[in-house]
């Protein structure tokens, strides 16, 4: 039987971000449902960097991982990681007092934020409805992420420092005796010292086969859809489109326009796939905020997001049984913050430091810890 220090359960981000930062320092071996790395909800993801518009500790997540997303250790990617976008906000009318106070509060955080006049915000998205529009301001703090090159470095820098990935392996079942795991996947067994729990919408799932007490995290569907623009307008061009209260988004999507009306449906882990009225409620918010009529929706999917109690990750072992180590409830922010997840959660296993950013931002592991749940 193959021995290893750590397994880590699921191959999305959480769970490759993880073997990257832990492989220098622990045998690991990464055990992946699916036959391909990234099939739910990081390969699902609308793939956007912010600075804000999320929890402050994720927030603060997000700016330690930014030095790394956007100078990357040499040789972990051919290409940027990041690519600058920026964000238009917008309300309808009836909705200026509100724009006008998360602008003035984007400001009073040292943003480069830039209030727009109607004719203003046209000029970056040339097809909003001059006559519902009550607010806009510019945001300059928008990137793209490159999920595919960030996901390629995590698991070439992974494999290099000896972590294995085994993919279509279902945990079965896992047995802890005399502080050793063994792990059943169906097709073979393997032992361990430690499980982490990086298994996305199924962590609770993962929890109570290995006989941990469940957290409550529950995965949420989310929906998107693409629509061709007309003619004229260069959609590589255009800045992502947020509305104030966050009922839909719209961004760039290889040549096509992505719409999401931002669903957070409570479902079940699976290969979740979009409703109807979800896709109807994408085009409707798109016919409403701006002056384009959807004829085809070129293509539509959904994928979950992953959310404890508090809406803050886990990132810790767990109070009833330190030998497996939860790393889930990433949300929708878990690739951008997989930098700064994915080392803390190292550190904790592998007594190493995380990102420096840690310390600058004086950011308390503590706050992501399992035992806040109980």
């Amino acid at each position: 039987m193959q021995h290893y220090d750590i397994a880590i359960i699921g191959g999305g981000i959480a769970g490759i971000s993880l073997a990257y930062f832990l492989a220098p320092h622990r045998s690991v071996v990464v055990l992946e449902r699916e036959e391909a790395l990234g099939y739910h909800s990081t390969g699902r993801s609308a793939a956007e960097f912010t600075l804000r518009d999320n929890a402050p500790a994720v927030n603060t997540l997000a700016a330690i991982s930014h030095p790394f997303m956007a100078d990357p250790p040499e040789g972990f990617s051919e290409t940027p990681l990041l690519r600058r976008r920026g964000s238009v906000m917008i309300g309808a009318k009836g909705k200026e007092e509100r724009i006008e106070t998360l602008y003035q509060r984007s400001k009073a955080a040292g943003a480069s934020v830039e209030k727009l006049t109607v004719e203003a915000a046209l000029t970056h998205v040339p097809f909003l409805d001059p006559d519902s529009l009550g607010g806009a301001y510019f945001d300059p703090d928008y990137w793209d992420i490159d999920v595919d090159a960030l996901m390629q470095g995590y698991v070439r820098g992974a494999r290099r420092n000896g972590a294995e990935f085994l993919q279509g392996r279902t945990l079965e079942s896992a047995t802890l005796d005399d502080g050793r795991w063994t792990i059943d996947t169906g097709k073979d067994q393997i032992s361990v010292d430690l499980i982490v729990n990086a298994a996305g919408g199924w962590a609770d799932t993962v929890a109570a086969l290995c006989g941990v007490r469940p957290l409550s995290i529950v995965p949420h569907r989310r929906t998107a859809i693409t629509v061709d623009l007309p003619e004229g307008i260069d959609v590589g061009l255009l800045p992502e489109i947020n509305e104030v209260d966050e009922e839909f988004y719209f961004k760039p999507d290889a040549g096509r326009l992505l719409v999401s009306p931002a669903d957070a449906t409570p479902c079940e882990p699976a290969d979740v796939q979009p409703e109807e009225i979800d896709i109807a409620y994408a085009a409707h918010h798109l016919e409403q905020a701006t002056t384009l009529s959807v004829r085809r929706v070129a293509s539509s999917w959904a994928g979950m997001r992953s959310f404890s109690t508090d809406r803050l990750p886990v990132v810790g072992p767990a109070t009833d049984n330190p030998a497996f180590f939860w790393l889930a409830g990433q949300g929708g922010y878990g690739i951008l913050t997989s930098p700064a997840l994915g080392s803390l959660a190292a550190a904790l296993i592998a007594e190493t430091s995380p990102l420096k950013g840690y310390e600058q931002h004086e950011l308390d592991a503590e706050v992501f810890s399992p035992a806040r749940f109980q």
